[in-house]
Formats: structure tokens, C-alpha cells, sequence
């Protein structure tokens, strides 16, 4: 089968849960529950930002950048995601997927370059608090939003490596949406340069990004350790540690899922769908009970909004 040819004819095979299929309802509601968190607490955050001169600073412009990410990220994922679970249609077109795992890809390339770019934030205003304006202007905070979404465009050469490759007759996929390893694993075809672009570009995009956020921490401990009292140690670093659980939150899922799905093929099918289901809402929920819920400042607009509300409302 020519994959130039059949490409656009070629449809995959998404996953619900094996063997529980009368599951999949309470199981969306699950998800929907968690996509709903998503959607309005990120929606929130950016129109709170947005809405308020006082938080226009570069932590908040940063928080807006992982509140949009993490948009992007759940409306990636929520159209299959209903699709398996509500409708029971298990059916998705080559271009379709394509279309979904750069966008889920690309938004992960965009939030680990955010959590860098908190990290340099965290760096600037802890080691360097007197230069702290003049290094973190507006436009500089553009520049660096505007080569998180170039980063991403390197994704664009490994979709086209996978419409290249012809596929067998599996199509089934382990996910209620797509993935690259995924898709490359039903490929009847060498993928030796599908997986060393994919993997270099991993290496080069996240795992800079963790080496860089390690390096950030490392030169703010030894610059909290200069520090004459334990107190003052601990307030200074206690504003980087919603930071850190962010950090974790993210890398943690994804970590997992790469190491499920490069080295346990024996595992149970289950194991695959769990992970592959939690490495998209759950961190992007717990971004938001860790950064934005907990972040004072936000909470008391959010209060005053509320306030003056109630009052025009009177």
C-alpha cells in the first residue's frame, strides 16, 4: 500500500477501556469533570491578567503563557476524548491524527519552554532583584514567546515523516487520541529516522529545557544559601516552590508515558491507557490548584472582580 496514495483514505482505530465498555460514560464524566476545571480556571487566569494593570508583570505574563498552553493541550485532546467515551466512535482519519499529535506535541513543546522561562523568571528576581525590570521587559518576554512557538514548528518535519510510511494492517492505537510513538509503532516500514528526529528533538527541546531549570535552581540555592537566617532562606525559596511542583507535575507524566511506551510492551493494555489518559488533564488541573488557585495576588482580584460585581449588581 503506497502511502502517498492512501493517506488520506488510511483511518486508525482510537481506545476506550478494554473490556469495560459500559465504563466509558462514567469515564467521560471523569474527563469532562477535569477538561471543565481546565478550560474555565485557565480561561480565568488569562482574563484576570488581562483585565487587571496590577498584573502586568513578567511572573503573571509567564502564568498566562502556561494558562494558554495548557488550553491548547486540553482542546487537543478533548474531541477524541469525547468521541471514545460519549459516542462510543472509535474511527479517526490519517490527516485528523496528524493534525491532533502535532498540536498535542506542540503544546507540550510550548509548556516546557514556559516552565524554563519561570525557571529564568525565579533566577532573575532571586540573584539579580535590582536588575530584575530592565532584564525582563515587555519586549523581551514577546521575543521569548515568539521562540516557544518557533521551537514548536520543529515538529512540522516529523509529521512529515510519518506520512511516508506505510502502515499494516493493525491499526489500533493505545490512546483515545494520537501520539507519535504510537502511530510509528503500527508502521510496517523502517522508523529509524521517524525515531532519531523524534528523540533528537526531545533531547534538544525538553531535555535542554530540564537541564537549564536544574542549572536555574542550582544558582538559586547557592544564592538563598548566602543568606544570613534560616528565615529569610525559606521565604526567598518558598516563592519558587509552587514552581518546582509545576515543574513535576509536568515532567513526571510524560516521563512515564515515554518510558511505558518505549520499554513496556509487555505490559497489560490497561497500564498504557491509564497513563496515556492522565499525561493531559491531570497535570493541567494540578497546574492550576498549584500556580493559579494558590497564587494570593490572583486570588484577591478574583475577589475584588467578585466584589464589584455584587455591588453594580445592587
Amino acid at each position: 500500500m503506497s502511502p502517498g496514495n492512501s493517506s488520506h483514505a488510511l483511518v486508525f482505530l482510537l481506545t476506550g477501556i478494554p473490556g469495560m465498555a459500559h465504563f466509558h460514560r462514567w469515564f467521560f464524566f471523569l474527563c469532562c469533570l477535569m477538561y471543565l476545571i481546565a478550560m474555565l480556571g485557565n480561561g480565568t487566569i488569562l482574563f484576570v491578567v488581562r483585565a487587571n494593570r496590577r498584573l502586568h508583570q513578567p511572573m503573571y505574563y509567564f502564568l498566562s503563557m502556561l494558562a494558554t498552553t495548557d488550553l491548547g493541550l486540553t482542546l487537543s485532546t478533548l474531541p477524541t476524548v469525547l468521541q471514545v467515551f460519549w459516542f462510543g466512535t472509535k474511527e479517526i482519519s490519517f490527516p485528523v491524527c496528524l493534525t491532533q499529535m502535532f498540536c498535542i506535541h506542540a503544546f507540550s513543546f510550548m509548556e516546557s519552554s514556559v516552565l524554563l522561562a519561570m525557571a529564568f523568571d525565579r533566577y532573575v528576581a532571586i540573584c539579580c532583584p535590582l536588575r530584575y525590570s530592565s532584564i525582563l521587559t515587555s519586549a523581551r518576554i514577546a521575543k521569548i514567546g515568539l521562540g516557544m512557538v518557533c521551537r514548536s514548528l520543529t515538529l512540522l518535519p516529523l509529521i512529515c515523516l510519518l506520512t511516508q510510511l506505510p502502515f499494516c494492517s493493525s491499526r489500533v492505537l493505545s490512546h483515545s487520541f494520537c501520539l507519535h510513538q504510537d502511530v510509528m509503532n503500527l508502521a510496517c516500514a523502517n522508523t529509524t529516522p521517524s525515531m532519531v528526529y523524534s528523540l533528537t528533538a526531545i533531547l534538544l527541546v525538553m531535555g535542554l529545557d530540564a537541564i537549564l531549570t536544574c542549572l536555574s535552581y542550582i544558582l538559586i540555592l547557592k544564592a538563598v544559601l548566602r543568606l544570613a537566617s534560616w528565615k529569610e532562606r525559606l521565604k526567598v525559596f518558598s516563592t519558587c516552590v509552587a514552581h518546582i511542583c509545576v515543574v513535576l507535575a509536568f515532567y513526571v507524566p510524560l516521563i512515564g508515558l515515554s518510558v511505558v511506551h518505549r520499554f513496556g510492551k509487555d505490559l497489560a493494555p490497561l497500564v498504557h491507557i491509564i497513563m496515556g489518559n492522565i499525561y493531559t488533564p491531570v497535570p493541567v488541573v494540578l497546574n492550576l490548584i498549584i500556580y493559579g488557585v494558590r497564587t494570593k495576588q490572583t486570588q484577591r482580584i478574583l475577589i475584588s472582580i467578585k466584589i464589584s460585581d455584587d455591588r453594580t449588581a445592587h
